[in-house]
């Protein structure tokens, strides 16, 4: 293979070339303020942006007015879980998350804890699933809110979200997911979930970096979010800032391709992903999955070689562009919480690879990398033996 092999889709993923074209109007000649609707410029960047605002709804069968737009993930999670704290009348403020969540979401109730807020971090099985009995075990008349992803980001774990918020709807209790790894892989129809608020970005399904949105469920009329930019009042108060039009075009154009090729995309990956992974087990001895063997977005590959580290593996498939974890994590020397969470060891930690698979791979690619990589541990093996 005299390419690289892009296999790093779960971090961030190529710009659809459609979306791309879609953009591109709105960073030449399109280049109005859709907030200065007095003329015409103004006026098609304005109906750009709610036209994103519905091919965005569309994908995840939500209202266009319960989008609200930002910057990514990252500052869709802050303005989620802070925004509720902060407009909260509860004397005693406690959520309920898991230890294997974004570090994002981690360090945002490491910072609310510093204000008092009781954080309970849940514990999950050896496939990376949050039960939901032990959420249900953990609430009390002070859990106002409960904060589980949809997918792990690392090891690619479908959790129980459907269970998860009804169990929330019952007790009366804010219910937050990171969908940053599900949306646009898995269906998600959130007229059939009760999801209060959603966090997820464009860059993971073949959109441009740098814009993401919140999905706030506009029939709890309980959601009261505080800003966590102040400004000129756009997307109705909640998150100050002239709008990203471009991106914003780009976003919905990726949620519309991906509505298309949903099932199409699906099965194929599921297919590739559990090709890879059976013929990896079966041909290399002391190889070993991280994560759910099924329940798992189509996608995610996140596999071990014992005694061979990651950086040997990177070394010698230098061809292939795989992670050894979390792109946030990646400038860190720390071992993979999420893989200590499930119980692996630090020596498993470190002989760890996550393979994402995505769009623009190929069938030629894919039995490439069936063949490549059992020859190429074959030759790690005797080289340190």
């Amino acid at each position: 293979m005299d390419k690289i092999i892009y296999l790093d889709n779960n971090s961030t993923t190529q710009i659809d070339p459609e979306v791309l074209e879609a953009m591109l109007p709105y960073l030449k000649e399109r280049y109005g303020n859709p907030s200065s609707t007095s003329h015409k410029l103004g006026r098609e960047a304005f109906a750009a942006v709610e036209i994103a605002r519905e091919q965005i709804a569309s994908l995840i069968n939500a209202d266009p007015e319960e989008i609200i737009f930002t910057s990514g993930t990252t500052e869709s999670i802050n303005l989620a879980i802070k925004g509720l704290v902060e407009n909260s009348n509860a004397e005693n403020i406690n959520i309920i998350t898991s230890k294997i969540e974004h570090k994002v979401l981690h360090n945002v109730c490491k910072y609310l804890e510093r204000f008092g807020v009781k954080v309970i971090y849940l514990s999950p099985d050896n496939t990376g699933l949050i039960s939901p009995e032990d959420i249900k075990s953990n609430i009390s008349k002070d859990i106002i809110l409960i904060s589980i992803m949809s997918a792990n980001n690392e090891i690619g774990t479908i959790q129980p979200i459907g269970e998860i918020g009804d169990l929330c709807k019952e007790r009366n209790i804010f219910f937050h997911t990171d969908a940053a790894q599900s949306v646009g892989k898995i269906p998600i129809n959130l007229k059939q979930l009760n999801i209060d608020l959603m966090s997820f970005s464009a860059h993971k399904i073949y959109g441009p970096k740098g814009i993401g949105a919140l999905y706030i469920n506009k029939s709890n009329k309980k959601i009261d979010l505080q800003p966590q930019i102040h400004g000129g009042g756009q997307e109705k108060g909640i998150r100050s800032g002239t709008l990203n039009v471009a991106e914003i075009v780009g976003f919905g154009k990726a949620c519309e391709i991906c509505k298309r090729k949903l099932f199409e995309e699906f099965n194929k990956q599921i297919i590739w992903r559990d090709r890879i992974i059976q013929n990896i087990l079966n041909k290399v001895e002391g190889a070993f999955l991280n994560g759910h063997p099924y329940k798992r977005i189509p996608n995610n590959i996140n596999i071990g070689f014992k005694g061979i580290s990651n950086s040997l593996f990177i070394n010698e498939f230098s061809e292939l562009a795989v992670s050894t974890g979390s792109a946030c994590a990646s400038e860190t020397l720390e071992p993979s919480y999420v893989l200590s969470a499930i119980g692996r060891t630090k020596a498993e930690i470190a002989c760890s690879v996550r393979i994402g698979l995505g769009r623009f791979n190929t069938d030629e690619e894919i039995e490439y990398i069936i063949k490549r990589i059992p020859e190429g541990i074959k030759r790690i093996k005797e080289k340190i033996l």
